[in-house]
């Protein structure tokens, strides 16, 4: 959110061995352990170098086992219904390329905003259940243009404004983990089924 540089940053994980790879434009890629005091003095080099100004200070790489760095305090992914996004790219008049708002699932199939009518229900994912327990109210970081990094949107001031709320997406708790792929149905265990 404060820093819109590090939306052109591409990163990957292993969590089994710890390396973090990043990868910036015009940039050698960084593949570093974060279990290690060198690993992890490489990767605030490297974001302190990124940054530039932005920086202020050296980054440092902390762990906290056991926590996520999320929007809410319960573990749950985010589903956002891409009808619900292309009737905010109406109103406003642009495209919102959907990496803008961060979502684990994107539905598709469905009226506009018919996510919000999974609130408090259990659904079928694939292989997984979920339970829908919260809309997700949109922050400035969906400004951001992740191909350029600018403030060039102001989705936020666009829904509250046209839908007279801020809320795009919605959280879901894994009640029964399972293997989910591309193409598969997001069927409410009652009503009608999503893309």
């Amino acid at each position: 959110m404060a820093n819109a540089r590090l939306a052109l940053l591409h990163t990957a994980f292993d969590p089994k061995t710890g390396l973090l790879a990043i990868r910036a434009p015009e940039a050698p890629p960084l593949l570093a352990s974060t279990r290690t005091v060198e690993g992890r003095a490489e990767i605030a080099a490297f974001l302190t170098r990124f940054l530039g100004e932005e920086a202020r200070g050296t980054p440092r790489f902390l762990e906290a086992p056991g926590h996520n760095f999320t929007d809410v305090a319960a573990k749950c992914v985010s589903i956002i219904g891409l009808s619900s996004l292309h009737a905010l790219e109406e109103k406003a008049g642009m495209h919102l390329d959907p990496l803008r708002f961060r979502a684990n699932i994107y539905v598709s199939g469905a009226r506009p905003w018919a996510e919000f009518d999974l609130l408090g229900q259990e659904i079928q994912l694939g292989a997984a259940r979920l339970r829908v327990f919260k809309r997700i109210v949109r922050c400035p970081a969906t400004e951001v243009n992740p191909e350029t990094a600018e403030r060039d949107a102001l989705p936020p001031k666009w829904l509250r404004q046209h839908f007279g709320h801020a809320d795009l997406g919605v959280y879901a708790e894994v009640v029964e983990g399972g293997r989910i792929a591309v193409g598969d149905a997001l069927e409410p265990l009652e009503g009608d089924l999503l893309h």
